[in-house]
């Protein structure tokens, strides 16, 4: 009985390791990953534990952990995908419908590639506001009324953070090559009380604690459509952008195998039309349906976001980062 027990003990264990895949950056409250990996599981029998790093907390661990990979695939904004491909910390893996993606959404050899994109606005609880208008532009944000009600991921660490940085500082003025603009705003919002939290605040929005965040489109469209909250989502009249997110099979990654087929089934036609129910742009464009394109905004609202070179955005991001730090926090 007792060694029957360890033989069947000790079979469950490889058992359990096999039919597993380690994402980094899978958090289940943004961008519906948690519905995701519930379908890969359903789907492929592959367990993905949920994890809640953002881009930089990410990247940083694929770094440490070089030598004795635990992840088998990342999740990051578009910056972070490129300075993992440069790091080494990942290898080229081209999934399903890889051929699909634009130009400029993938590393050619599929060091990165794109699998949706979010604009940049603001996500507003309307019920929280005492009583404000809810506010039309990043300028807005600075006013009196909103003291202590705008909340933004630190941008030093968090993708969405800096991709609303690099929309503030283009419409206030500057470039890539140029954050005194959007480095001046965040001084002036800083005597405003902001709240910087470092991952997805999501549920803070929805309680209220954070009335007004930075952030994306599909959270905001999740909050309405699914969660039947009060609020909205304001494309600011100066302007903002369009990032993707991207994913990497990470470089001598302990479930090789399991890693491919989660990149397989997250850029197959069933994994994308998931991300456009979850009000996302799917980088393929044909698994959006007319019912998910309905949810969102006008194309006239989205007109005000313009193009930004994403790898100029990478290469500069450090620089921002350590202006951020020192001039601002």
């Amino acid at each position: 009985m007792g060694v029957s027990l360890a033989v069947a003990a000790t079979a469950a264990q490889p058992a359990f390791a096999d039919e597993a895949a380690i994402c980094y950056n899978c958090p289940p409250e943004w961008a519906d990953w948690g519905g995701q990996l519930k379908n890969i599981s359903k789907d492929l029998g592959i367990d993905v534990p949920q994890d809640n790093k953002n881009s930089g907390q990410t990247l940083s661990q694929l770094l440490a952990e070089k030598d004795n990979p635990v992840a088998d695939v990342a999740y990051y904004g578009v910056s972070f995908g490129i300075k993992a491909k440069e790091a080494g910390v990942v290898q080229n893996y081209k999934p399903t419908n890889f051929d699909a993606i634009p130009d400029g959404l993938k590393d050619p050899n599929g060091g990165w590639f794109a699998i949706h994109s979010g604009t940049i606005g603001l996500f507003v609880n309307v019920d929280a506001l005492d009583g404000a208008p809810v506010p039309q532009s990043w300028n807005d944000l600075l006013k009196p009324e909103y003291k202590g009600m705008v909340g933004y991921l630190d941008p030093s660490s968090a993708f969405v953070g800096y991709a609303g940085a690099v929309a503030i500082n283009r419409a206030m003025g500057g470039s890539l090559d140029d954050f005194t603009p959007g480095i001046e705003f965040f001084k002036k919002l800083k005597e405003n009380d902001p709240i910087v939290p470092k991952q997805t605040a999501y549920a803070r929005v929805l309680s209220g604690e954070i009335p007004i965040l930075l952030d994306y489109d599909f959270n905001a469209y999740r909050a309405k459509y699914k969660d039947s909250a009060n609020v909205e989502f304001v494309i600011p009249s100066e302007g903002t952008v369009t990032v993707p997110y991207v994913m990497s099979l990470v470089a001598n990654n302990p479930h090789g195998e399991n890693g491919k087929k989660v990149l397989d089934y997250v850029m197959s036609d069933k994994g994308q039309a998931h991300w456009a129910n979850a009000f996302l742009r799917p980088v393929i464009p044909s698994a959006m349906s007319p019912e998910a394109a309905s949810k969102f905004l006008p194309e006239a609202d989205y007109a005000r976001s313009q193009p930004v070179d994403y790898a100029k955005m990478a290469a500069v991001q450090t620089g921002f980062s350590d202006r951020y730090l020192s001039e601002v926090r």
